[in-house]
């Protein structure tokens, strides 16, 4: 074994273990709770390489060969290439050192590989170029110095794929991250004056929609904002296809689950199946919501209509809904905090009404009826009878429900004091039973002036 073997060999070791015993003397020198600075923090990215890959590469450093840089695989290649020489058997030698300077570079494939399809993909530094140092020095020292004459094809394929790796990292190390176009040069917001050429608009409707620009703020995918246009739409463009292959569902578990599926809310700008899926989804939705909203009707509609001892001035049936226990009672320029129900039933204040409806989330069967004058008092057939002062500041109340229905005209004599009676029947069943019957609940609602502000519980 010559001196330059040997000296080969031995600062291939020494370049393995080096970055190793420092960070165990700056971890035995730091404060414990800086130990984390050591490592920093990892931000996930969407790459074009499975993240399996990553988590095969994260297994080879932890194994116990790959410690230290690979300092047992250096140390093992090196007493099966010195037993091989003994022995005479050169070519056995060179072979186990190859194998172990392939060994060395094994955990750093991934993120070389990376790096090298999407400069975003890994962070590639200085320390990724320096474990290249030790499985090269070993190659070297395996070799007596005459290799360095013109050898076979598998001399030349290796020095060629090093010089041509050598070369591709340093190209796309000094490529710039690409461009991140702003707001005005997409035309987000479609005033005509965008700079940006060779995309199409569902291309910039999805960087838009991606940014949270023009139509969209607040909407934006904020670990994509320093993700340049191309690899945006690069990543947009291969979860299209992978949409494309279930239908459009971006809730098929291949799509959903996806590395980069964090897109998937702006998928639908640049993917027309995703559109066309989400489209026949709301859709469903719809009429979905709109047959639920039928069978209430219905229900309250099979309820006997009331019949007024006096006329009204006007007479309104409503199926109602809520999400909140009541529905509630507006004029323009008095919305605000719902008032106290009196008995839990109804309460006003200054330009406000509230009644209750249903146990948190439910509807009602309303008749709503306005007079000019006090109506009689009904009481038979109710369950609960509840009257309140009522102050109407422009004489224009309106009944509103959580789904946007509203009934209006209730204070007929214009503003003023009102009195507001309310009945209701199938409280009783709402808390009883878990899945109350359509139209369980019905209310009678009268309003007419009256100048008595007090409540009255008749029942």
């Amino acid at each position: 074994m010559s001196r330059r073997s040997s000296a080969l060999w031995a600062s291939a070791l020494l370049l393995a273990v080096l970055p190793g015993v420092l960070l165990r003397i700056d971890a035995l020198l730091s404060e414990p709770e800086d130990a984390m600075g050591v490592y920093g923090f990892v931000t996930l990215y969407s790459c074009r390489i499975d993240l399996s890959v990553r988590y095969w590469e994260s297994a080879l450093r932890d194994f116990p060969l790959f410690s230290y840089g690979g300092a047992p695989v250096i140390v093992l290649g090196f007493a099966g290439w010195y037993a091989s020489l003994r022995k005479g058997r050169d070519r056995l030698g060179r072979i186990v050192a190859r194998s172990a300077a392939t060994a060395l570079l094994l955990p750093s494939l991934p993120r070389l590989l990376g790096y090298a399809l999407d400069a975003r993909c890994s962070a590639v530094g200085p320390m990724d170029l320096y474990v290249l140092v030790p499985p090269i020095l070993v190659l070297l020292a395996a070799r007596p110095f005459r290799a360095f004459a013109r050898r076979g094809r598998l001399v030349r394929a290796a020095a060629v794929l090093l010089t041509a790796t050598a070369t591709l990292l340093a190209a796309v190390a000094s490529v710039p991250p690409g461009k991140v176009s702003a707001d005005g040069e997409l035309d987000c917001a479609g005033f005509g004056g965008g700079t940006v050429e060779g995309l199409r608009k569902e291309e910039k409707d999805f960087l838009c929609r991606v940014r949270g620009y023009g139509f969209f703020p607040g909407e934006g995918i904020l670990e994509w904002n320093e993700s340049s246009d191309r690899i945006v739409l690069a990543q947009g463009h291969h979860l299209c296809g992978l949409a494309d292959r279930h239908g459009g569902d971006v809730g098929a578990p291949a799509v959903r689950e996806a590395p980069h599926a964090s897109l998937l809310p702006a998928l639908a700008s640049l993917c027309p199946s995703v559109a066309s899926w989400e489209a026949e989804q709301e859709r469903q939705r719809q009429e979905e919501a709109a047959a639920y909203v039928a069978g209430k009707e219905r229900a309250c509609a099979r309820h006997r209509a009331h019949r007024p001892r006096i006329k009204p001035v006007r007479q309104r049936r409503a199926t109602m809904f809520t999400e909140f226990w009541t529905i509630q009672g507006w004029e323009d320029g008095y919305e605000g905090q719902a008032p106290d129900l009196v008995e839990d039933l109804v309460g006003s204040e200054p330009g406000a009404l509230a009644i209750w409806a249903a146990d948190e989330i439910g509807h009602a069967c309303v008749t709503v009826e306005s007079y000019t004058r006090r109506p009689p008092l009904e009481t038979r057939g109710w369950k609960e009878v509840v009257e309140v002062g009522y102050e109407s500041p422009k004489g224009a109340l309106t009944l509103s429900d959580g789904d946007g229905r509203s009934v209006r005209g209730l204070t007929a004599a214009g503003p003023g004091q009102y009195r507001v009676r309310v009945h209701l029947r199938g409280r009783e069943q709402v808390y009883q039973v878990l899945d109350p019957p359509d139209g369980a609940v019905e209310l009678l609602i009268m309003v007419f002036p009256g100048e008595q502000k007090e409540p009255i519980v008749h029942r």
